[in-house]
């Protein structure tokens, strides 16, 4: 019997948070009016916050031996999450991405650092034997992971777990990485909008989300305040957005994520996953961070 209904792969990192950069120039030194150190990463904030809506949860990453990796360890133990297939790479340093906003823009550099070090054999089928569900997110990041992923999917779905997958941005631009032989073997894609319009190279979202839907089982697509667009079977449909006021939309789309899986592990149709999704991302933004929201 499966002892986590989720194991969650992929990246796990620093963000650091500046608010009130106007602009950035090169040889001044500009003031902000806020920062803030919180857990990073795609995977890790929807393990985070998936592990505090009650759901059992390993998480599968690599990590710096170094100050940074000791901080998103104690993070996501904080939660409750199982970490026994966390690996600590004694070479390659944390990840940090540095988020820089202004008003309602933001910006964000990353140094990848040990985000990229996920490799296949980090999911063994033993691990994976323990879990109902496989979660993967950022997966544009994990180009260590790329080459197996098809296989690793395809092997959790031959063990018994249903999936997921969210590919956040590509800062290669290319929009391929084998995405698509992955999402053949996928049951959820999470992609925002412009993720998904990338991809395919479609004219709208909705064209968007039924190409995809070709690929994986279903597609949902998160739009922000426009809430969320879903097919699946044939079927497209709508949720909207619930009315939150933004103080921060870093790690709203993970937030969703978990919103949805956590519904999804409990029986939901996907219509209530998805609504259950635009809740968890609206609690989000209202506090600084992905995951404060959740503590």
């Amino acid at each position: 019997m499966a002892d986590l209904d989720c194991v969650v792969a992929g990246d796990a990192n620093v963000d650091l948070l500046m608010d009130g950069i106007a602009q950035l120039e090169f040889e001044k030194e500009k003031l902000v009016r806020g920062c803030g150190l919180t857990l990073g990463g795609s995977s890790a904030i929807t393990a985070f916050n998936l592990s505090r809506m009650g759901t059992r949860v390993g998480f599968a990453g690599v990590m710096g031996k170094d100050v940074f990796g000791r901080f998103v360890e104690e993070r996501l133990a904080s939660a409750g999450i199982d970490l026994t297939a966390l690996r600590r790479d004694r070479v390659e340093k944390t990840g940090i991405t540095i988020w820089c906003q202004h008003g309602q823009r933001r910006a964000g550099m990353t140094y990848p650092g040990t985000i990229a070090g996920l490799r296949p054999a980090d999911l063994p089928e033993a691990y994976l034997k323990r879990a109902r569900h496989l979660h993967v997110g950022a997966y544009f990041l994990l180009t260590g992971f790329h080459a197996g992923a098809a296989r690793v999917f395809r092997k959790a779905r031959r063990l018994g777990l249903t999936t997921s997958l969210d590919c956040n941005f590509d800062p290669a631009e290319k929009w391929d990485s084998g995405i698509r032989d992955v999402l053949a073997g996928i049951d959820i894609f999470l992609p925002n909008e412009t993720e998904a319009l990338r991809l395919t190279g479609a004219a709208s979202v909705t064209a968007a989300a039924q190409e995809l839907a070709e690929l994986a089982r279903i597609v949902v697509v998160k739009r922000g305040a426009r809430g969320a667009l879903v097919a699946t079977g044939g079927e497209i449909f709508r949720v909207p957005a619930v009315k939150a006021r933004v103080v921060d939309a870093t790690g709203a789309g993970d937030s969703f994520n978990a919103g949805f899986l956590a519904r999804y592990l409990h029986g939901g149709s996907i219509a209530q996953c998805a609504k259950a999704g635009a809740v968890a991302g609206a609690k989000s933004v209202g506090l600084v961070g992905g995951t404060a929201a959740f503590e």
